[in-house]
């Protein structure tokens, strides 16, 4: 993330990842200052500029409209790559990955959903990617043994606070937690999680219901424990 964001500051920056950012379109940022509508532009609080006037003008090459919109966006990916992603140096490779394409994408975007919508999209697949990338190099099962199918079984994630429930996504094993990720949260079915993961729809659900259970468990232990402190208080 540190990466993204001193580029985004830097002389050059990722001007050289937008669209007309060569020869007189480079130039364009630094001569916005003699137009009319420049100062009311630069003036604008970030927090008060639209994301259409956000997207304007990073396709115009502001570096100053490029860093805004990193600023109103980072935190709220970076919650979700934290979910994709096994630790905070693995989450800012998805972060700053996502936010790469992010501004090579940016002249795509039609804007026909929310820019936020668009941006989460993107953060997701780069989080497919970094997993793509390893999962060669880990192990899909964690050893251990858990049922099938809950389709019958809830529970709710309402009495957790956000640590709690990161630290538990955080620990299912990779392929678990895609899968729980993908369709508990973001909401794909388990047919496109299977196009996505390069496994059978009955895979995912087998995985997904084995994500649930680990996390039923580890949810039963934290109730425990809190009971017994209330007990012993």
């Amino acid at each position: 993330m540190s990466t993204l964001s001193a580029a985004l500051g830097a002389g050059g920056g990722l001007r050289s990842l937008l669209p007309g950012s060569g020869g007189a379109a480079a130039a364009r940022p630094d001569s916005l200052s003699s137009s009319s509508s420049a100062p009311v532009r630069t003036l604008t609080p970030p927090s008060q500029l639209s994301d259409s006037e956000l997207i304007d003008g990073c396709l115009a090459g502001s570096r100053l409209m490029q860093k805004y919109l990193y600023e109103r966006f980072a935190g709220r990916m970076m919650a979700v790559c934290m979910r994709y992603a096994q630790t905070t140096f693995e989450a800012e490779d998805v972060l700053q990955d996502g936010f790469l394409t992010v501004f090579k994408s940016l002249g795509n975007f039609r804007r026909e959903c929310p820019l936020e919508f668009w941006i989460r999209r993107i953060m997701v697949n780069a989080a497919l990617r970094q997993h793509r990338r390893n999962a060669p190099l880990v192990a899909v099962s964690d050893g251990g043994e858990y049922p099938e199918d809950l389709a019958g079984e809830e529970f709710t994630l309402s009495n957790y606070n956000f640590e709690e429930l990161l630290g538990m996504i955080q620990d299912l094993a990779p392929r678990y937690r895609m899968v729980f990720n993908l369709f508990a949260i973001e909401g794909y079915g388990h047919k496109e999680i299977g196009d996505m993961l390069g496994i059978s729809e009955g895979t995912s659900k087998s995985q997904y219901s084995r994500a649930r259970a680990i996390l039923k468990s580890k949810l039963e232990r934290i109730d425990a424990q809190r009971t017994h402190g209330s007990f012993r208080s």
